[in-house]
């Protein structure tokens, strides 16, 4: 049984450490924040400036591809947060969750994201990524789409030709003055 804030399907924690449940932010950078590092933060700036409102960060306790976070890794996360940002945690582990609890929301997020995304075999087929691409079109969502290096070692930014005409609009590119960072979680880690 979920008690306390767990019983929300989303809180935000502010920089001061201060928990609400009211409110959506119009835009957010979701990730596993482990470690969160510059590149998020420049990002979050790089879609901020973009989109000319503030972006908040997310953090979903639950991953399709992980075990979902015990309590003491989700402090442990949300407290690199403190003084920095509004971190919003929750437990919608899909963009389709995450687009019903934040309709109109901007999601901020890396190329190779992206790439997921848009990929039939990472939803179980077109028809399935399809279906999930007019979940976020009808919540009035979209992706800013920030570069990242490939496992190629080649930059890549985000190609409005990737995806079928009738998606393109649901993703907005930041080029490479925009935003170029390469840094990411699994390299610090190591």
């Amino acid at each position: 049984m979920q008690t306390g804030r767990d019983s929300y399907p989303a809180w935000c924690v502010e920089p001061t450490g201060f928990i609400r449940t009211a409110g959506r932010p119009l835009a957010l950078l979701p990730g596993s924040f482990n470690p969160l590092h510059f590149g998020h933060l420049t990002l979050a700036a790089a879609a901020a400036a973009r989109l000319s409102i503030p972006v908040h960060f997310e953090l979903s306790v639950t991953n399709v591809d992980k075990p979902e976070l015990p309590k003491e890794e989700i402090d442990r996360r949300t407290a690199q947060f403190a003084g920095v940002a509004p971190l919003w945690v929750t437990r919608a582990a899909t963009f389709a969750e995450k687009a019903r609890l934040f309709p109109g929301a901007a999601f901020v997020v890396g190329w190779d994201t992206a790439i997921r995304l848009i990929d039939p075999a990472y939803h179980g087929g077109t028809l399935e990524r399809d279906t999930t691409l007019w979940v976020l079109c009808a919540a009035g969502c979209r992706f800013v789409v920030g570069g990242r290096v490939d496992a190629t070692g080649a930059f890549r930014v985000w190609d409005r030709a990737l995806v079928a005409d009738e998606f393109a609009d649901l993703f907005l590119e930041l080029s490479e003055s925009d935003f170029r960072v390469d840094v990411s979680s699994t390299a610090l880690r190591g």
